[in-house]
Formats: structure tokens, sequence, C-alpha cells
């Protein structure tokens, strides 16, 4: 009788484990990738611009293209804390950019000075949930490449925050090449900061690590955030120390020159070869996803974190990154699911950054934690055009600057301009409609005081709030 109860345990611990590898083989690897400064128009795909982009464009056709897709904030910090909560810039706390603004003096931090700065010692509240953290106690191998900005002290640090593995910047950005923001070497590996790759292009660096997190042997499904800063300005300074450079984008010198070649204005050119090196990096991701034969059962999302700064222009929306206007917080989104989403489509549906937290949880099967709000929603049914899009507003915050989106309408007021507008029949935010629709104005107005009650009677969250 013993016996048979040791064979019957034995059984049921092979049963379960067995229960448990299905389970873990059925839920998707994850890819989010989330690019710098790209403008909505900065695909190739888009057909507004000459730029090169095959890979980002394959991604396309193998999903869906969303083309009125928003982040929460038309800059990088708090729009990438709200990738990785799921919550309001205002809900999570980081509202405002962890930077050092004296930079834009032309200052060179030497490194004492630089350890007591900002951007070392704010960053992401450490009560706050990430995906990373949700993703891994599913049993996920959880990884970031590139660029964190989400502060720099080892409590801030992915490792930290739901990460087995990190290589990248934590601060704004870098140096393309040297790898430094004005002085100081920036780039981590886990919780040490290492120069073992300065002087090369930082965009193959964080394809080598990318494709290394990728390709590690395991049996669990993995989620990779993959972050570049392109193509983003280099945080560098010229030959004198106080002499703040016009850098600008930086590219390997053979892709500028093949954009000069195809005729690619010179002031362009350095913008456009940073997106498609990019590209190409994204594109050796997809080709080892697919000869590993994991692309059916790989949710693949792209978007950049804010509107473009201005290379090349948004149009046909106006405005630019640090703008509340539509080119400052429309964003290029791309989705690819083979097993769950179709091809090839194009949906205008209302979407924002905040649904992506809740999207990678149901898609990994994970467990929210018991009593944390998130702000959006499981955005697949939306994107597999099974259900109409649950998001009917949006609202945003930065500083004194405010908007908001109710439907079709947007309402902005701040320091750039103010104004009502359809964007149904005005994308491009050039027909203010405040005097010939004042109830509207007035329903768009107070949905935005309500809402900022909300956020104000929220727990309290730092860095940046008085509590």
């Amino acid at each position: 009788m013993k016996r048979q109860i040791e064979w019957l345990v034995v059984i049921a611990a092979v049963l379960s484990n067995a229960a448990a590898q299905a389970h873990a083989d059925s839920r998707p690897n994850v890819l989010l990738i989330v690019s710098d400064d790209q403008g909505w128009p900065d695909l190739g795909c888009m057909g507004i611009k000459p730029i090169e982009t095959p890979n980002l464009d394959r991604i396309a056709a193998r999903g869906v293209r969303a083309t009125n897709f928003y982040v929460t904030w038309p800059a990088c910090t708090p729009s990438r804390g709200s990738i990785l909560t799921g919550r309001f810039p205002q809900r999570n706390g980081l509202y405002d950019m962890v930077r050092n603004d004296i930079v834009n003096y032309g200052h060179r931090f030497s490194p004492s000075e630089y350890a007591v700065s900002p951007e070392m010692t704010l960053g992401l509240d450490v009560r706050e949930v990430t995906i990373g953290n949700v993703l891994q106690s599913a049993g996920y191998r959880t990884g970031v490449v590139g660029k964190w900005d989400m502060g720099q002290a080892k409590r801030f640090l992915p490792l930290q925050r739901g990460f087995d593995f990190f290589y990248g910047h934590g601060n704004n950005g870098i140096d393309y090449f040297t790898h430094e923001r004005y002085g100081i070497h920036s780039i981590f590996r886990g919780n040490q900061r290492s120069d073992e790759d300065r002087g090369r292009y930082i965009t193959d660096v964080f394809q080598r690590e990318a494709l290394a997190f990728v390709q590690q042997p395991n049996d669990r499904p993995w989620f990779l955030y993959m972050c570049f800063n392109a193509p983003h300005g280099a945080s560098a300074f010229g030959e004198g120390e106080s002499e703040k450079a016009k850098v600008g984008v930086q590219a390997p010198a053979e892709h500028i020159a093949r954009q000069l070649a195809r005729g690619v204005p010179k002031n362009l050119a350095h913008y456009y070869a940073a997106v498609t090196r990019m590209d190409e990096a994204i594109g050796q991701l997809m080709q080892n996803i697919d000869q590993s034969g994991q692309t059916e059962n790989t949710l693949i999302i792209f978007l950049s974190d804010n509107g473009g700064s201005g290379n090349g222009g948004n149009s046909p929306l106006k405005g630019q990154k640090s703008t509340m206007w539509e080119g400052g917080l429309r964003v290029p989104f791309l989705a690819s699911w083979p097993s769950k989403l179709p091809k090839g489509v194009v949906t205008d549906e209302f979407l924002t950054s905040l649904e992506l937290f809740p999207t990678i949880a149901t898609a990994a099967q994970a467990t929210i934690p018991d009593g944390l709000k998130l702000d959006g929603f499981d955005l697949v049914p939306t994107l597999a055009g099974q259900v109409a899009s649950p998001r009917k507003q949006m609202f945003w915050k930065r500083r004194d600057d405010k908007a908001a989106r109710i439907g079709n309408w947007k309402w902005l007021q701040s320091a750039k301009g103010i104004g009502l507008y359809d964007l149904a029949a005005d994308p491009n935010e050039s027909h203010d409609l405040s005097f010939a629709q004042p109830k509207m104005l007035a329903k768009m107005q107070q949905a935005f005081t309500d809402w900022e009650s909300e956020m104000t009677a929220a727990e309290p969250r730092g860095p940046f709030r008085d509590y």
C-alpha cells in the first residue's frame, strides 16, 4: 500500500509538471519595442516620407497598424513610466522629466556632481508595480535592453523592478558612440556601469544584447522590453567643456552616405539613417524569432515614446515633441501576433499606451495584484476587430499645459496654443471651434477638471508630488 501511494504521488507530480509546462508553452513571448522621438509619419508603410523601414513595415503587414494611438505625455520619462505601469503619470508619480537642467547651459558634470544630481537620485516610485514584476511573477524570463529612463540609483534599476536582465542606460539620452551623457559614462550591465563597448555605435550593441537574450535556451516564455534611444538627438558636447555641441542625431557613416545617395537632404540624412539602422536591428530580432519557430506565438508591439522632435515634421499632424498638439502626443503603433491578430489591417480606433500593461498581462495569463488601479484595458479584441475600443476619452497634463480628447473632440490649453478641434474633420487642428461650440468646450473643460480631481485623490507617489 505504501509503495502504491508513493507511485500515485510521483504520477501526480509528473501530471502537474506537464500541465504547468503546457500552460507555459501556450503563453506567447512578448517583444515590446519603443523608439525615441520617432514621429507619427516616420514609417515607410505610411507613404508620407521616403524613409526606409522595411522590417517595421513587415510587422504592419503581419499584423495591425493603429492610426489613432496616443502616449500619456509629449516627452520621454513620463511616457515610458506609463508604458511600464499602465497608469497615468499623475497617478504613478512620474509626471515630469528626470533630468539635469543645467546641461542646457553647456555644463559638463564631474562624477561627484552627477552622483547627487536629479538624474541619479530621482526615479519611478519603488511602490509602483511594473509589467516586469507581473510577468516575472507569472514565470516569464524578463529583460530590458536600451533606454530605461526610470532612474539610475540601484533601487530604481530594472533588476530591482521585475527584470532578470538589463543592458542599457538609465537616463534620458547618451552619445551614440562614447555612450556618455554630458561627460558621464552611462551604460549599465545589470546594476554596474560598464564601458566595455565604448566607441561602438549603440544601436549595434543593443542589437547584440537583445539577440543574446532571446536566444538564451530556456523552457519559459520571455518578455523583452527593447527600448531604443534612436532616433533621439545625441546628449553630447563639443570640443570645449562648456560648449554645447549641435550634434543632433548620430548614425553610422555608411548609413548616412546611403541616405545622401538616395537624395535625402543633408539635414535629414542622419535622422533617416538612425531610423533605418534601428529598423535593421529590429529585423535581426524578427529573423531570429522566425528561425526559432516562435513567430506564431510571439506578440510584437512597436511604438514611439512621443511625437517627432521636428526632423522633417509630423505633417499632416500639427506640432511636435513637448507640445499638446497631435504631433506631440499621437505616435506610430504596430502589433503582430499571428495566432491571434489579423494581417495587414489598419485601424482608426482610439487607443493609448495605457492599454499596453493590461494587454501584455492578459496575453501572458498573468495575475494583476489586488488593488492595483490600471488606467487601460486589453486592446487585443479591438485590434482583432471584435469590439470597438472602450477608450472614449483621454487627458494630458504637462505643468501648465492641458489637453483632453473625448470621442473626436480635442481641447488644449497651453503656452504654445489653445483651442477646441474636431479631429474627424480637422486632424491638423487648424480651425478653433471654441466660440462656435461653447457647450462642447465647457464639457471638455469639466471632464478635464474631473480627471484632475481623480488624480489628486489618488494615493500619492513620488518623486515630484508634495505629500
